[in-house]
């Protein structure tokens, strides 16, 4: 039997999914690996804007402990960082750069990073826009942790210098995301925070499609929409849904849309969290198509692909219960197999692993240091 692993995790947030989707991939991935027998501690900064709005102030799957700045993240836990078998720190982690430099200065026995926003961190990057993670600390880890996959992970390598990129896609929990038995509420549904380059996918797949089915009810929740946003009188809409009403909210719909951000378009291969989670609500997915998706969820099997606002009107006039719950089926089978908390845990783990710790390394590579 492998020893248990001490793993410390600096992210931007677990206690408040508002806002983000970090905190429901952590979650899902961290209660995977404390399952699996290992211990985690994740350190987040205390930001008034996710302290009001905590929907998992105390974890049971890790130790949750938050810090106010990066002085007092090195005078209470430098200790805890160096004997930890492994930090990992995550995208968009306020100050990141200088957490990131602070921690490698600790020489911590493997030092990862999970990148959670990989397309959006190459294109800050190749703007020269360094707000949470600098070009020149990239070859620093051990473990670069990519949440895309395919043409992505080269690109890491050989144009930034990473030295294990690997991906690590979100994940869904099924004990927490499952059917809950609920009547259809709506005909179809999008859950996620507002974002501009989302908004003419958002329009063009459920608000044009809403217009032209006056009959049909639909719902989008998530925070931060403009005011101006003039949503049709069957489009209901929610401000915020904490995950603990996920599962709920997915049950209740006959279709979910997924709509990916450009960046992640551009890059391909970079699943939605929201598609595993609906996908293990078993409630059928309607999403815009990227390079790489029919790896996740085969179009016409697992999903069905929207492109134009008319294939969304199909779907919701043409398809049936009985086609419906065979594409809603296959893509459970799918997630279940391959993208729970437990199967991408494990995935974390075995890399973390074959990793030997610094001590280990040839002097020359555990001597190394961020350059100024």
């Amino acid at each position: 039997m492998r020893c248990a692993l001490d793993i410390v995790v600096l992210g931007l947030s677990l206690s408040s999914s508002w806002g983000n989707g970090h905190a429901t991939t952590f979650r899902a991935l961290l209660r995977g690996v404390h399952a699996a027998g290992h211990r985690v501690t994740f350190l987040e900064r205390d930001v008034p804007w996710y302290a009001a709005r905590r929907d998992l102030a105390d974890p049971d799957f890790c130790d949750l402990i938050f810090y106010t700045s990066v002085d007092e993240l090195l005078a209470c836990h430098s200790n805890r960082l160096a004997a930890a078998d492994s930090v990992v720190i995550g995208s968009y982690v306020p100050q990141g750069v200088e957490v990131i430099d602070a921690v490698s200065r600790l020489l911590p026995k493997r030092l990862c990073f999970y990148d959670i926003d990989t397309p959006v961190t190459l294109s800050k990057l190749s703007h020269g826009d360094e707000e949470y993670l600098a070009r020149r600390q990239i070859p620093v880890f051990d473990l670069y942790f990519s949440f895309s996959g395919g043409g992505t992970i080269a690109r890491l390598r050989q144009e930034f210098g990473a030295n294990r990129p690997l991906p690590l896609y979100c994940a869904v929990d099924l004990q927490a995301y499952r059917n809950s038995g609920a009547r259809t509420t709506w005909d179809l549904g999008y859950l996620g925070t507002y974002s501009p380059d989302r908004q003419p996918a958002l329009e063009r797949l459920l608000i044009e499609p809403a217009r032209q089915l006056p009959e049909k009810r639909f719902v989008v929740a998530g925070p931060s929409y403009p005011a101006h946003i003039r949503w049709p009188e069957n489009v209901e809409r929610i401000e915020h849904l904490p995950p603990s009403e996920h599962a709920d909210f997915y049950s209740r719909q006959r279709f979910t849309l997924n709509v990916t951000r450009s960046d992640m378009i551009a890059a391909g291969w970079s699943p939605s969290v929201r598609l595993f989670e609906a996908a293990a609500c078993r409630t059928p997915l309607i999403s815009d198509w990227w390079q790489g998706i029919e790896s996740f969820f085969p179009p016409g099997e697992a999903l069905v692909i929207a492109r134009t606002g008319g294939d969304v009107v199909t779907a919701l006039v043409e398809l049936d219960d009985r086609r419906r719950e065979a594409i809603a089926d296959a893509a459970y089978r799918r997630v279940a197999s391959a993208h729970s908390a437990e199967a991408r845990a494990r995935a974390f783990v075995e890399a973390v692993e074959n990793v030997p710790p610094r001590g280990e390394l040839p002097a020359t590579h555990s001597m190394r240091r961020l350059q100024a």
